[in-house]
Formats: C-alpha cells, sequence, structure tokens
C-alpha cells in the first residue's frame, strides 16, 4: 500500500486540512500520516481562530513519522508561519521526500484572521528562499 504524509493545518470542521488530506487518501487506497502545523477553529462560516504549533514540534512529527514508517509522498498545507516553512522544508531535504505536493491556497483576505494569515504566509515566502531539491539519492 502506498503512504502519504500530509503537513497541514487541522482543521476541526472536517472540511479542509489535515481532515480532508486523510479522507482523500483514503478515497485513493493510500495509508495516510500527518503532522499538523497547526490547529484551527473554524466551520463554514469563516475561521476564528488559529494556534501554529511550533516548527520545532513539526520537525519531530516528522522525523517520528520518517524514521519508522517512511512515505512514497508528502503533501503540505498551511504553512503559517516562516519557522514552520522552514522546519519542513529542511526535513524534506533531509529525509528526501521523493514526491511532493506543495497545497498553496491563499487565506481569505476579507475575514480578519484570513488577512492576518495572508501576511504571514507573504512573510514566509520572503524570508525562505526555495533551494533546488538535491534530487535522488
Amino acid at each position: 500500500m502506498k503512504k502519504a504524509l500530509a503537513i497541514a493545518g487541522s482543521d476541526c470542521g472536517g472540511g479542509a486540512g489535515i481532515q480532508a488530506d486523510l479522507k482523500t487518501f483514503m478515497a485513493f487506497g493510500v495509508y495516510g500520516m500527518s503532522a499538523i502545523t497547526a490547529l484551527t477553529a473554524q466551520n463554514t462560516v469563516g475561521v476564528q481562530g488559529i494556534i501554529d504549533v511550533s516548527p520545532e514540534f513539526v520537525r519531530e512529527q516528522i522525523r517520528s513519522v520518517m524514521t519508522d514508517i517512511g512515505t512514497d509522498a508528502a503533501k503540505t498545507g498551511m504553512l503559517s508561519n516562516a519557522g514552520i516553512v522552514k522546519a519542513v522544508a529542511e526535513a524534506i531535504r533531509e529525509f528526501r521526500i521523493p514526491n511532493r505536493v506543495f497545497d498553496g491556497k491563499r487565506p481569505q483576505p476579507h475575514q480578519p484572521s484570513g488577512r492576518r494569515l495572508q501576511q504571514l504566509v507573504i512573510r514566509s515566502r520572503q524570508s525562505f528562499r526555495r533551494k533546488p531539491d538535491a534530487g535522488p539519492a
């Protein structure tokens, strides 16, 4: 069975984030694992709150999966600050995760929390420059 690691935020409403990724993996017969980057309080009306997980703990979650179970692919979602972006990028390089999907949806700027998240994403992109892949081992 193929394995995939979702690296994203948690949506308590179940319609997006890790929850949606794991449902999608299951629908395609893929064993899904997760590294949670942020917790959200959200519903169909909007996002009421966001709490980031520390970059160190995000990396520890990825390390836990990669040193035991491994993965055939990784999909990122909500990487809400520069520290998390950097930690995920370093882990992807360190563990040579072969197939990657970077799902960089834009936050909804018309909501106050969406504007705040959008500003964080912009700062993250400015502070972390993508480096070319090292390629397969």
